[in-house]
């Protein structure tokens, strides 16, 4: 049934309802199955697995090929390519051709600067924990990577860094990444590390490492000055004090052995006087007056009353004989 209606001077027909809501309905639902369609298949490729999710929750891997999941993001599929070799670039970037000198420039073992380059392989080892375990896995392995550089490089003097020791810094950069990354385990593994160039900084920045270097070894000469005047000083104080202490001991000795000798003739003297008091008391008498006025002739008068007279007879009559 039609009927036409007078809006504002136009006549306008009614059109019939449901031939518009039945083309809705078609569009509505084509617009649904493409939908459907669209969300329900996904190809993975000889290259990559697909890591499921079901509602935000790991439900399984699937290899290269045509695969079903549930459709409108109940069901997610990650693609990672884990057959694929990636590179990183440390130190410098191929597609500028510029140098990174925070990356490049480090401090060797002997305290130079050197300028060194990296050129680094790796692959995804496991989907999930690529994923899952970090939020920017290269990133972390490019931070362990330069960490072990500089350990390495650090324990290194410049010359055997320049010359003939890169393929076994190499060796040891990559053994140190591997075993960090074991421990770290988000996702990826090292595959190889090379120097990609190696050369000694500016003329301004050697110049200033040498000032450095020399004032380090003036240093060390001057400590070593010091130490080797204090090991002298410090001997000859040694032998001073030990010869002082053998001079000590010497003459505590020597006093020891003259008092003995002092002791022993005292007792032999009092064994004679003992045996016979008068002489003995006589003859100590004419001994200590020899010690005492030595060169002077003494005359004995003995005829008074047993009394003992000492008379310096040759001064009184002017000397001479």
């Amino acid at each position: 049934m039609n009927k036409t209606y007078n809006v504002s001077g136009f006549n306008i027909k009614d059109v019939d309802k449901k031939k518009i809501i039945r083309w809705v309905l078609i569009a509505a639902a084509a617009v649904i199955l493409i939908a459907l369609v669209s969300t329900s298949f996904y190809t993975v490729s000889d290259k990559e697995v697909a890591v499921v999710t079901t509602f935000g929750k790991l439900s399984g891997i699937k290899s290269a090929g045509i695969h079903f999941k549930l459709p409108f993001g109940m069901q997610k599929a990650y693609h990672v390519a884990i057959n694929e070799i990636k590179s990183l670039e440390i130190g410098y970037r191929s597609d500028t051709n510029a140098s990174i000198l925070e990356e490049s420039m480090m401090i060797t073992g002997d305290f130079n600067i050197v300028n060194i380059d990296f050129f680094v392989e790796y692959r995804i080892s496991d989907p999930v924990q690529y994923l899952f375990a970090a939020d920017d896995p290269e990133s972390m392995l490019k931070m362990l990577i330069q960490s072990q550089i500089r350990n390495v490089i650090g324990s290194y003097e410049i010359d055997p860094i320049l010359t003939g020791s890169k393929e076994e810094i190499q060796s040891k950069i990559k053994d140190l990444t591997l075993t960090e990354l074991e421990s770290y385990d988000i996702g990826l593994a090292l595959v190889d590390i090379k120097i990609q160039d190696c050369e000694p900084p500016t003329k301004a920045v050697s110049e200033a490492f040498a000032a450095v270097k020399n004032a380090d070894s003036g240093a060390k000469t001057a400590v070593n000055n010091a130490n080797a005047y204090k090991n002298a000083k410090a001997a000859e104080a040694e032998a001073m004090i030990n010869q002082i202490l053998e001079n000590a001991e010497y003459l505590k000795q020597a006093r020891i052995n003259e008092a003995k000798e002092e002791v022993a003739m005292f007792n032999a003297m009092y064994e004679e006087y003992a045996k016979y008091p008068e002489i003995t008391r006589s003859r100590m008498y004419y001994e200590f007056i020899e010690s005492v006025l030595p060169g002077v002739k003494v005359y004995i008068d003995a005829s008074e009353s047993g009394t003992v007279k000492l008379l310096p007879l040759e001064e009184m009559i002017g000397g001479g004989d």
